[in-house]
């Protein structure tokens, strides 16, 4: 996998495709959660959010031990002909939302699970759930959407 060329046809290798496939369709499956809980139906919500949360962390995992054996971003820069410059400041910002909005992430899931195992889903409607998660839902899109232009960036241009 992470030696093996990649299926979207750019000089990426297959775990890249895989990853960034996965972060594409990745604010679709999140806003498919989120549907759930407009519709009330919390249970599958809470269920979809557990997968789409350890599916993530599974990717974000593959991506960074690739990164690593594969010789890192400077390695994947050098084949671009984009400014190196403007990729790394690009991928800085990039990382630092990622941090946040992963940690947020985790823990909004986290104190959900302790205050539904204390109250059921009573706390949804008195708590700042709803605002957390569409902020927390809105920077995990840019991100993805910024993970895929750092793809197209090093593997297209």
């Amino acid at each position: 996998m992470f030696e093996q060329s990649g299926f979207l046809g750019t000089k990426a290798l297959l775990y890249m495709d895989i990853v960034t496939i996965y972060f594409a369709i990745f604010p679709f499956l999140l806003f498919s959660s989120i549907y759930l809980a407009i519709k009330k139906d919390y249970s599958k919500h809470f269920i979809s959010q557990t997968i789409i949360l350890f599916i993530t962390i599974i990717m974000i995992l593959i991506f960074e031990v690739g990164v690593r054996l594969t010789g890192g971003f400077t390695a994947f820069a050098k084949n671009s002909s984009i400014s190196y410059d403007f990729l790394f400041v690009f991928l800085i910002i990039h990382i630092c939302i990622a941090i946040a909005s992963v940690s947020g992430w985790l823990y909004h899931f986290i104190i959900s699970y302790k205050l539904y195992k204390k109250n059921k889903y009573k706390f949804v409607d008195g708590s700042k759930h709803k605002k957390i998660g569409k902020a927390i839902f809105i920077a995990l899109t840019i991100n993805s959407i910024m993970g895929v232009c750092i793809y197209i960036l090093l593997f297209i241009f």
